[in-house]
């Protein structure tokens, strides 16, 4: 969901960046670069912060140090959510302190408010790979590239496998549900979100995996894009007919020409239907993928318009 922050004043004093290039400011236009590429070499946490937030004095130091004592092992990345609300909006963002951990280039872990230093230290640890698991991360990898070639039954296997040693492991779930999708099996998808403990719904894997399933019913019920095709060109203004062409295109795999349609409306009117297109497009980028090249390069697009 979409949430607003208050307007606040300027950065704490303690919010300058250490030397060494291990703790660095971001913004929406340099998020890609900062996080998602940056997390396929390191281990990336990003503090999402306001000026206006008392917890968040106190947290980000604390981060800030515990990461430079962890010699390179991770970096870390923050970004005011009152300078980038955007952003914020797209991350579904809803309180701060908020922190999120991009490893590979997704998130794979995250809190929401302060921690004592023990508890900053085992997170920081588990980023790092000092905590045994290399063995499900591996699968983990196998069951996405399956996936993505098409593969959604051997997927389906392997996530399944990880799931019976790891019976919470959020990716595992999330990707359980893509593969459901990808053989058709919507309900058995709905069945596998809905049996989703309480403590991991919010997690960003599983936000991403209940995207993907709105998105897809959404495509479903588009029509032809034939027939939507014809009627945009002849009213190029007909939001509507454009925004379901965009699922319509969505639902036929051309996933590409979906977020072209869904951005020209953005172009011609952001405002319209309360930003429907927008926040279409972060649900697309949900269902992508962080990684995914489309929907770097389409977030990149989206941040040229709105800040252009």
């Amino acid at each position: 969901m979409d949430f607003l922050f208050g307007k606040g004043g300027g950065q704490p004093g303690n919010a300058a960046a250490p030397a060494g290039g291990l703790i660095k400011e971001s913004n929406t236009a340099t998020f890609a670069a900062d996080v998602i590429e940056a997390s396929m070499q390191v281990p990336v946490i990003v503090d999402f912060w306001a000026p206006w937030c008392g917890p968040c004095k106190q947290l980000g130091p604390a981060l800030e140090r515990l990461v430079t004592q962890a010699k390179g092992a991770v970096r870390m990345v923050k970004i005011n959510v009152d300078q980038n609300q955007e952003l914020a909006a797209q991350l579904r963002i809803q309180s701060v302190p908020t922190v999120y951990a991009f490893k590979g280039g997704r998130p794979v872990d995250g809190f929401v408010g302060s921690l004592p230093d023990s508890q900053l230290q085992a997170f920081i640890d588990r980023l790092a790979g000092e905590r045994v698991g290399g063995g499900i991360e591996d699968a983990l990898a196998e069951a996405k590239e399956m996936l993505a070639q098409g593969d959604a039954a051997t997927a389906a296997a392997i996530y399944q496998d990880i799931l019976a040693e790891d019976p919470r492991n959020p990716a595992a779930i999330a990707g359980l549900v893509r593969s459901a999708i990808a053989l058709g099996d919507i309900d058995g998808a709905r069945t596998i979100l809905a049996e989703v403990p309480a403590e991991l719904a919010g997690h960003a894997d599983i936000a991403a995996a209940r995207s993907a399933i709105e998105v897809h019913e959404q495509a479903e019920q588009a029509g032809s894009s034939a027939d939507l095709r014809q009627r945009v060109a002849a009213a190029p203004d007909d939001h509507q007919a454009r925004y379901d062409l965009a699922m319509a295109y969505y639902a036929s795999g051309e996933r590409e020409a979906a977020v072209d349609e869904l951005l020209e409306i953005v172009r011609r009117e952001r405002a319209w239907n309360e930003e429907a297109a927008r926040k279409q497009l972060v649900k697309l980028f949900e269902a992508f993928g962080p990684t995914d090249p489309l929907t770097i390069s389409a977030r990149r697009r989206l941040s040229s318009l709105l800040f252009a």
